[in-house]
């Protein structure tokens, strides 16, 4: 498979909960930990953030590159190499392109689990969340959100001092994981105009020319 395919791939378990049949909770969601609203409110202070991550796959393959976030609802990844694949949302959807394909999906942001990391007051209670423990210097905070990503999970760990983002782990819904690592980070930096733009011109005629393949 290639690293393209395998892209999209990681990124479509994001939005499986878009065929998923719901069913309504009859049990009240507990409170929120003291711990997990101050960590969800120093997060959500942060308007706009850029660094570099490392993303490492269910068999420790490992990719690089560069991020860019701004709230409310915006984030990039660019994918260092040769595979030329850029994860864009731009507060209302999220597309995954491959400039090297020419291809790209296009998803509901709502549907993913970034929405969680981008959204202008980051949300830490009810029924997603599902508990906060210490692990050495970090905070690991897991979600669980069948609206918004399925059967999968989320933890985000947070520097205990500092309470900032180092990463987060996505765990699908048959136990793989992926994470990703983020570093050099810069807050309330001023994004460049133009780099969360999703161009839905070219994403709906890259998916006509795959389909006419």
């Amino acid at each position: 498979m290639t690293f393209s395919c395998k892209m999209i791939g990681f990124w479509f378990v994001l939005v499986t909960a878009m065929n998923l049949e719901l069913t309504p909770a009859v049990l009240a969601a507990p409170a929120t930990p003291i711990e997990a609203q101050t960590i969800a409110d120093h997060f959500s202070s942060i308007k706009s953030m850029s660094g570099d991550f490392v993303q490492s796959g269910p068999k420790s393959e490992k990719t690089s590159g560069k991020f860019f976030l701004q709230r409310p609802g915006k984030i990039r990844f660019n994918y260092a190499g040769q595979s030329g694949i850029s994860v864009i949302a731009d507060g209302k959807s999220l597309v995954v392109y491959n400039k090297k394909l020419k291809t790209s999906r296009l998803y509901a942001l709502s549907k993913t689990p970034l929405k969680l990391l981008i959204d202008n007051n980051v949300d830490f209670s009810g029924k997603r969340f599902k508990g906060i423990t210490e692990e050495g210097s970090l905070w690991s905070v897991r979600l669980a959100d069948k609206t918004a990503f399925g059967s999968a999970k989320i933890d985000m760990k947070f520097d205990r001092k500092s309470l900032d983002l180092r990463k987060w782990i996505l765990t699908d819904e048959r136990g793989q994981t992926t994470t990703i690592t983020i570093s050099n980070v810069k807050e309330g930096v001023r994004i460049a105009e133009g780099t969360f733009k999703i161009d839905y011109a070219a994403n709906r005629e890259n998916n006509t020319n795959s389909k006419s393949r």
